[in-house]
């Protein structure tokens, strides 16, 4: 009688490789794995993780490039809406879990497989955004998370996997990373507490630049096209070339504090040195180059976008409907934005745009304007506060 299949989620860190053992010697499955590169990922580290799935005895692997994909359905409408998780954030691990658990679920369907498995804890967001997309994608489909589960501390997967013969780097467990093109999340004991930073052995790009470079940024109608001289097919290309030039100053780097979805708060460490300097020289350029009712609207619908994301409801059809508003207001945002960067810090120096609406044709800010007089300014100011007049007066006459 043949075995029942399984795909699982990989990415090759601690929890997912227990996920191979124990579902394979457990609980009697045929494992099929699966790795989402969404950018995080180089030709080498893509190989050192096929080769951990293969040592681990699983039945098949596959290695599915999303990375484009990624940025064309997900990160270019991050961009477009300027969006950062409470102020701070980038959703580098949030947004990508869309793109994983999609590829994941077509996966499941090709192979016909009985089960899907991902290696999410019972403490955070991954195991709904998995879940949900799952069960909206292959409805019916039996969904097993044995860390979930069986409710298994690092310390207990690391004493199972050893006495199963398992030779893996125990030590990069203490932490738990996940990098993508938009960021790489970093959790350990440091943010397990609401005080504390992550040391600097932790973090995955380690400062090694001194001194200041300036970056010059040119966007076409939104999208990042050219870094400095060089230009790019693809978006994507342009920021994973930028994270180069900026990772090693050490920029981007934070701690998130946010309200997971099921009801508790959590602290990640992250670095996205990239995603924060696109974003803040993409916002920069909106400034000069949108109406202050175009950026006012943007501002709340791409809130309410990146919290829905940020909860796996993707699929929300609403989502398609604010995606086609955001794309609308990018017909003119396109010039070069310029970014001195330092060690630990960054400094966006300003634009150029042939669609800026700072022009001295219609006046020049706290010295003269050419579009109307002051006889002008008079009037409109007369009617502009015209109903709080008559409020403050009717109050007046009122409270007498």
């Amino acid at each position: 009688m043949s075995k029942k299949k399984v795909v699982l989620a990989f990415s090759g860190g601690l929890d997912t490789s227990y996920c191979v053992k124990y579902l394979g010697e457990e609980k009697g499955f045929e494992v099929h794995t699966i790795t989402v590169n969404t950018g995080g990922f180089d030709d080498k580290e893509i190989k050192e993780i096929e080769t951990r799935a293969k040592n681990l005895g699983v039945a098949s692997h596959k290695t599915v490039d999303e990375t484009k994909n990624y940025y064309d359905k997900v990160i270019r409408y991050l961009i477009y809406g300027n969006i950062l998780k409470n102020n701070t954030y980038p959703l580098s691990v949030s947004a990508e879990r869309m793109s994983q658990a999609l590829a994941v679920a077509i996966y499941a369907k090709e192979i016909k497989a009985d089960a899907v498995a991902h290696g999410s804890t019972g403490a955070g967001n991954d195991q709904v955004r998995f879940d949900m997309i799952l069960n909206i994608l292959v409805p019916g489909i039996e969904i097993i998370t044995p860390i979930r589960e069986l409710k298994l501390s690092r310390e207990e997967e690391i004493a199972y996997l050893k006495s199963k013969g398992v030779q893996m780097n125990f030590d990069k467990a203490m932490y738990s990373i996940n990098k993508g093109i938009w960021g790489t999340s970093v959790g350990g004991k440091e943010t397990l507490k609401s005080l504390g930073m992550l040391p600097e052995e932790a973090w995955p790009t380690q400062v090694t630049k001194t001194g200041n470079e300036t970056v010059k940024l040119t966007f076409e109608k939104g999208e990042l096209r050219k870094v400095n001289d060089k230009a790019f097919a693809h978006p994507a290309e342009a920021i994973q070339h930028l994270q180069a030039i900026a990772g090693p100053y050490g920029i981007g780097r934070d701690i998130h504090v946010g309200d997971t979805i099921i009801g508790i708060k959590g602290r990640v460490g992250f670095e996205a040195a990239a995603p924060i300097l696109v974003l803040k020289a993409h916002h920069a350029l909106e400034k000069h180059v949108l109406t202050k009712w175009q950026l006012s609207w943007k501002d709340q619908l791409a809130q309410f976008y990146g919290n829905w994301l940020h909860e796996g409801q993707y699929l929300d059809p609403v989502m398609r409907d604010i995606e086609a508003f955001l794309t609308n207001t990018q017909q003119h945002v396109t010039g070069e934005v310029s970014i001195e960067l330092h060690p630990y810090r960054y400094q966006v120096l300003g634009i150029e745009s042939s669609y800026d609406l700072m022009s001295s044709k219609f006046g020049k800010y706290g010295e003269m304007n050419l579009g109307w007089t002051g006889d002008d300014v008079k009037g409109f100011t007369k009617i502009f506060g015209n109903q709080t007049a008559i409020y403050q007066q009717v109050k007046e006459e009122n409270e007498k």
